[in-house]
């Protein structure tokens, strides 16, 4: 992970709870969003998710991440890297959704 990234990511994560997430999303918009992550978080975090602009996106690489972190992460960016936000075009349970996809999904 970029220092960046992970800086940020650290900071979110140190004021998180432990409870776990789950986000309702039907299965169209599910399969939608899953498209997102193949394409647009691919061309950045690589069509596989083993980086390339962007850090790995792994089951690995997130392993100890947050899902409520990396849905903060979706939506508001990193400041300073190429991470956009993407809350102008997401809901925060779209990002939820997609976080725990990357949590639990491997990389193709």
């Amino acid at each position: 992970m970029h220092n960046a990234a992970a800086l940020c990511l650290g900071v979110a994560l140190a004021g998180l709870g432990t409870a776990p997430a789950t986000a309702e999303i039907s299965a169209a918009r599910a399969a939608a969003l899953e498209h997102v992550v193949v394409q647009d978080c691919g061309s950045c975090h690589g069509l596989v998710r083993k980086g390339g602009l962007g850090s790995p996106l792994t089951r690995e690489a997130l392993a100890h991440a947050a899902p409520e972190a990396l849905a903060a992460i979706i939506l508001d960016g990193i400041p300073g890297t190429a991470m956009p936000p993407w809350r102008a075009l997401l809901t925060e349970a779209e990002a939820l959704w997609m976080a725990e996809y990357l949590l639990k999904e491997p990389a193709q």
